[in-house]
């Protein structure tokens, strides 16, 4: 039972906070911890999380109580390549960087 959410523009090193919080957690407590975090990251996390325990309850007729969260990955996707002006005529390149989300529930066994 898992969801995707590609394409997030938001780095993937500020999801990676979050999601090092979420790993092993039920799903109960993990729902618990993204509503009090106060990082953008966790809203994004948020919704993932809710279509995962979406599709286990309702695809793969699963308990909510029984889950919990096995897998959060959180790899780059494709960079916007952008330029700033600088002095002299010069300009300063920066990426504004995409994020992949997967979260994977489990059962307890």
């Amino acid at each position: 039972m898992k969801a995707k959410l590609k394409f997030v523009r938001i780095s993937p090193f500020k999801l990676r906070l979050v999601a090092d919080l979420l790993r092993g957690k039920s799903v109960d407590e993990a729902l618990n911890i993204l509503k009090f975090t106060p990082r953008r990251g966790a809203r994004i996390l948020e919704k993932v999380l809710k279509s995962a325990l979406a599709n286990a309850t309702e695809n793969m007729h699963k308990e909510e109580t029984n889950l919990y969260v096995s897998r959060v990955l959180v790899d780059e996707g494709p960079r916007d390549k952008r330029f700033r002006p600088a002095a002299y005529g010069r300009a300063h390149p920066f990426k504004k960087r995409r994020s992949h989300v997967v979260i994977e529930l489990e059962e307890k066994k």
